[in-house]
């Protein structure tokens, strides 16, 4: 939806008819992000751009990946308009982490997203940014890379990459008044995502109010809680039961499993369609979604630090815990005594009886 400059916040009350998605995924990224939301079903982001979502404004979504677009200007078209103040409202959607420009000495670039029409030269995901982002309705980050820096971010990295927050700073306000919203994840979980930005959608539309987020700005009621707090395998734990290799079903955190301290939904969720998640398949939790990723959690297939103690602590309760409901669990697997076929009827039914 086209609209005169100025007057996003003035409709933003009455909600809006039509809004367009700008999703870059020119970040230090391997797009495996916008891969992983093809697979949501809960819903589809085909059911929102086709308008199968009741309450929802109409969808412009703009995505290389998605785009039945060419390429080139006809692509960009939409990003440019939006860049001169003449596409309103729209959300912009980050994916891969943003490089420090500020670093480079003398000519050259770490990503770019079309060239530049004056220069001809590389357009940098920066300058995009700097372009898009203070124009924008909203603001969301698709991924760890996007939202803490993730994988390029690490210790020893050439880049200076960061998170969407960091570049803009943690007090950036959209057009609505949202800051950057974070959905991390290496890559982010399908429905998650979608999850999200449906809620972003409802409250464009005047439906729904802004949806609440942490201090890191995940969505609260996705990240609020633990990995293990959602695990099948959550049980092994509290009876010091732990996995010595990968085939086993108990308790990972001895082979290298952070699911205790990481906030994550993934174990109660799956991964499409409520099938898969890291642990649900023998995989063990390397806090993908949190903001010290990966630097914290390497080398992954270690013990956590804190393993050794936590489980030295409730490895004689657990052991005791475990022997004792081995002994409630063998007797609640016997049938009781009167359950038989015989001719006399030893259940305890007394026809005589009175109250």
């Amino acid at each position: 939806m086209t609209t005169q400059s100025g007057t996003t916040e003035a409709k933003a009350s009455n909600g809006f008819d039509e809004i367009t998605i700008l999703w870059i995924s020119e970040g230090m990224s391997c797009d495996g992000d916008t891969v992983s939301l093809t697979a949501a079903g809960q819903p589809s982001i085909e059911d929102v751009v086709l308008g199968l979502i009741p309450g929802l404004p109409k969808v412009n979504l703009v995505n290389k990946v998605l785009s039945p677009s060419l390429g080139g200007e006809d692509f960009l078209a939409p990003y440019r308009a939006a860049a001169r103040g003449e596409l309103e409202p729209f959300i912009l959607v980050i994916e891969g982490s943003i490089p420090n420009q500020n670093i480079i000495e003398g000519d050259g670039y770490w990503t770019s997203f079309g060239n530049d029409p004056e220069t001809g030269q590389p357009q940098t995901l920066n300058t995009w940014i700097d372009q898009l982002a203070p124009k924008a309705w909203a603001v969301v980050a698709a991924g760890t890379c996007a939202t803490f820096g993730g994988i390029h971010a690490m210790a020893g990295n050439p880049t200076g990459c960061m998170g969407l927050a960091d570049y803009l700073g943690w007090e950036f306000k959209a057009r609505s008044g949202l800051p950057v919203v974070n959905v991390p994840g290496c890559p982010i979980q399908p429905e998650n995502f979608m999850e999200t930005l449906v809620w972003v959608l409802q409250h464009a539309a005047g439906a729904a109010p802004p949806p609440p987020l942490d201090h890191m700005l995940r969505p609260q009621w996705l990240f609020g809680k633990t990995v293990h707090e959602g695990c099948d395998r959550a049980a092994y734990y509290e009876q010091a039961d732990f996995s010595k290799d990968y085939n086993s079903p108990k308790c990972q955190v001895k082979v290298g499993c952070w699911g205790p301290v990481v906030n994550c939904n993934v174990p109660k969720r799956g991964w499409m369609a409520g099938i898969g998640g890291c642990p649900n398949v023998g995989g063990i939790c390397i806090g993908c979604t949190m903001p010290s990723f990966p630097d914290a959690f390497m080398p992954f297939m270690d013990e956590p630090p804190g393993g050794t103690l936590s489980s030295m602590v409730i490895r004689p309760y657990g052991a005791v815990i475990r022997r004792l409901r081995g002994l409630t669990n063998d007797m609640v697997n016997h049938e009781p005594k009167w359950r038989h076929n015989k001719q006399k009827l030893t259940s305890g039914y007394d026809p005589h009886w009175r109250a």
